[in-house]
C-alpha cells in the first residue's frame, strides 16, 4: 500500500523555502499544501520560483486567484506577518517548516502546536528555544516524539559538520581541534557598505559591524555559530565548545559553503585508515550524509549536490599520529534544504510506525 505524500506548509519563501520546494520536486516526499510570506505579491512569488539565477527552475508557476498553481501543485498563498496568524488548520496539515529565519515566528509557533492540529513545527535555523536540534546521521536517535514538537533543522554548517565529527569521534575520540568556515553571502547583506542588519530580529543591528561592509569583493572576517550549533548536536558524545575553536569567513561568493576541520585525536590514526573509514560510511550510510571526492574540483562545482557534506579527500591528511585534518564542502541552500524535506519524512516515519 503507497502511503499519502506528507501534507505541509511553508512559512516563509525566501531562499531556503524555494529550495525546499525545489529539492521536494525531485524526492516527491511532500504535499506542499499552503504558503504565507510577508511578500503581498503572488505574481512575485512565482517570479522567485520560476527564476533563480543559481538554480535552474524544474517547474513553472503561475498565479490563480490566491493559488500558486503548477502541475499537481496547488497551494494556497497567504501573506500574514506572523506565523500563527495563518489559517493553517483549514488545509488539513501535518506538519508546518517556518523558513522564515524570524526570531518572533518561533515563539508564535507554539501558539499553533497548542492547538493540537500541527504534529510538528519545523523551524530552519537553531534558536535556543526549540525542544530538539535534528541533523540526520549525527543525532536522530535522540529524538523523542513523547517531547519534541517544534523541531530545529538545524543550520547548514551543523548539518554538513556535525555527521563528519561523530564519526571521527566514535572512531578516534576527539580531543580538541580547530573548525574555520567559509560562508557565501545571504541576502540580509550590503551591495554598498552600510549597518549590519539583523534578518532574525527584523529591527536589530548586528554588533559584528564588519558584516555591513559591501558583500562583494570582500571577504569579512566574524564570528561563527557553526560550532555553537554542532556541539549542541553532539552533547551527548561529550563534544564541546571548550574542545573546539571557530572562525568564519562570509566569502564574495553565491552558493557551497566550505569547513576547513582540525582534530586532534585520542587513538593513533593513518591518512589511509581515514580515508577507509570515510568510504566505509558513505558505502553504508542511510541518507545521504557524506559524500567521499577525490576530483580536482572547485566550489560550485558542488552546487546542487544533496550530501549533507562532501569531504575532499585530495585535502584528507594525518600529521603525526593524531593530528587530522579534513576539508568539507556543501551546498548551504538545495543541500541543506534536502535534509530538512528527509527530516520530516523521517519523523513522519516514526509516527507512521
Amino acid at each position: 500500500m503507497t502511503r499519502e505524500k506528507i501534507k505541509v506548509g511553508i512559512n516563509g519563501l525566501g531562499r531556503i523555502g524555494r529550495a525546499i520546494l525545489r529539492n521536494n520536486h525531485y524526492k516527491e516526499f511532500l504535499d506542499v499544501k499552503a504558503i504565507n510570506d510577508i511578500n503581498p505579491d503572488a505574481h512575485n512569488l512565482a517570479y522567485t520560483l520560476n527564476y533563480d539565477t543559481l538554480y535552474p527552475s524544474p517547474f513553472k508557476f503561475k498565479v490563480d486567484d490566491t493559488i500558486l498553481v503548477s502541475g499537481n501543485y496547488r497551494i494556497a498563498i497567504y501573506s500574514c506577518k506572523n506565523i500563527d496568524e495563518v489559517p493553517w488548520e483549514d488545509h488539513d496539515l501535518d506538519y508546518i517548516i517556518d523558513a522564515s529565519g524570524v526570531y518572533e515566528n518561533v515563539v508564535r509557533a507554539r501558539k499553533i502546536l497548542s492547538r493540537k492540529k500541527i504534529k510538528r513545527v519545523f523551524v530552519t535555523h537553531s534558536p535556543d528555544i526549540v525542544d530538539f536540534q535534528l541533523v540526520l546521521g549525527a543525532n536522530e536517535e535522540e529524538l523523542n516524539l513523547d517531547e519534541h514538537f517544534l523541531i530545529s533543522t538545524s543550520i547548514c554548517d551543523a548539518t554538513a559538520i556535525a555527521p563528519v565529527l561523530k564519526l571521527i569521534n566514535d572512531k578516534y575520540k576527539i580531543t580538541n581541534g580547530y573548525i574555520t568556515t567559509l560562508h557565501p553571502w545571504l541576502s540580509y547583506q550590503n551591495l554598498q557598505d552600510g549597518p549590519a542588519s539583523s534578518w532574525s530580529v527584523p529591527g536589530e543591528i548586528y554588533h559584528h559591524y564588519a558584516l555591513g561592509r559591501t558583500a562583494i569583493g570582500n571577504m569579512i572576517p566574524k564570528p561563527t555559530t557553526a560550532v555553537t550549533q554542532t556541539c549542541n548536536v553532539l552533547k551527548r558524545h561529550n563534544i564541546t565548545e571548550e574542545m573546539i575553536g571557530s572562525f568564519s569567513y562570509r566569502t564574495p561568493t553565491a552558493i557551497v559553503g566550505s569547513a576547513d576541520v582540525t582534530l586532534n585525536v585520542a587513538t593513533s590514526v593513518t591518512c589511509d585508515a581515514l580515508i577507509a573509514c570515510l568510504t566505509e560510511y558513505e558505502e553504508k550510510q542511510k541518507w545521504q550524509i557524506i559524500k567521499n571526492n577525490i576530483e580536482p574540483l572547485v566550489s560550485l562545482d558542488f552546487k546542487q549536490i544533496d550530501y549533507s557534506a562532501i569531504v575532499d579527500n585530495r585535502w584528507t591528511s594525518v600529521i603525526g599520529d593524531n593530528l587530522i585534518k579534513v576539508v568539507l564542502w556543501y551546498d548551504n541552500e538545495y543541500g541543506y534544504a534536502g535534509k530538512v524535506v528527509e527530516q520530516v519524512k523521517y519523523v513522519n516515519d516514526l509516527l507512521e510506525g
